[in-house]
């Protein structure tokens, strides 16, 4: 594999805990960080040639990695490929820009429809492949293109409409990946951006668990009930399986509490299961990437 990657920046064995924010998992046995489209099209060329499997990483905000790490290769989009550019009202980021840094250009650009978006840890890749939202707002609700490589280096571009957004989803599973995409907003008063943007960043400091690694919300939102309300009322409040723990801020969180391992939060996250199912008669699936 070494040879394939004459070039572009790689590591070897690198511990994948420092590139999560639920600071978890073991070394990954290749670390790459390609700088550009070009790039990205090699190393997935080269993985297909040796099979070795890859995965696509962001700011790994919503994924937990294993203790044993990830025997192939990790592709990271990072901040290599992160410049963000302003025409009118439409901003073109790619897809290693910070979420948050778009929409600070959006509000130094008195630009509103990106408020929700300023907390979210994520890269704009890693958010539009899992429709990321917070407080009202979801990337389809911005979003105009995306423009996204296949497996073969080709070059796509999908509108929003085609990419087929829904709860936390899209169109895209792993064979194709995000390089860039364009938003669209709306023209605004920046007094009343900021403002927006201050009330959000002081609801999550009062009811999220950010002084904790965690990789956001564990659970997706079941049909008709909020996953956190449902872990809360079975009595699993700051239940801890070794260094995991249920935020006892926000029982929707499995926070790294004390060093916790990938197997501590796998366990913790099926014992909440069977006790809400056991509970309720209510299926919780994890909305937290787990890699393996």
């Amino acid at each position: 594999m070494k040879d394939r990657l004459i070039g572009i920046a790689y590591k070897e064995n690198e511990p994948l805990d420092k590139h999560t924010t639920f600071r978890i998992g073991g070394p990954a046995r290749f670390f790459v960080m390609p700088k550009n489209r070009k790039e990205i099209v090699q190393v997935v060329k080269a993985c297909k040639e040796t099979k070795m499997k890859y995965f696509l990483l962001g700011n790994g905000s919503n994924v937990l990695f294993m203790d044993e790490g990830y025997d192939g290769v990790v592709i990271q989009i990072g901040d290599a490929m992160n410049k963000i550019s302003l025409d009118g009202q439409t901003i073109y980021a790619e897809a290693g820009a910070m979420l948050g840094k778009v929409a600070m250009m959006a509000k130094d650009a008195s630009l509103t429809g990106m408020e929700f978006a300023a907390g979210i840890p994520g890269t704009l890749g890693g958010a539009i492949v899992m429709n990321a939202g917070a407080y009202g707002g979801e990337m389809k609700d911005i979003v105009v293109s995306v423009d996204v490589l296949d497996e073969d280096g080709t070059l796509h571009t999908y509108s929003c409409e085609e990419m087929q957004f829904g709860y936390r989803t899209s169109r895209l599973c792993g064979k194709e990946f995000v390089v860039g995409a364009a938003i669209a907003l709306s023209q605004g008063n920046k007094e009343d951006i900021v403002g927006r943007m201050d009330e959000l960043k002081n609801a999550r400091i009062t009811k999220q668990p950010l002084e904790y690694p965690s990789a956001g919300s564990t659970f997706r939102r079941p049909e008709g009930y909020f996953s956190g309300k449902l872990i809360e009322d079975a009595g699993l409040r700051g239940v801890s399986i070794g260094g995991a723990m249920v935020s006892e801020k926000h029982c929707g969180f499995v926070i790294n509490h004390n060093h916790a391992t990938a197997k501590d939060v796998l366990t913790l996250i099926a014992f909440i299961q069977r006790k809400v199912y056991d509970t309720f008669q209510v299926k919780l699936e994890p909305e937290v990437k787990i890699i393996q």
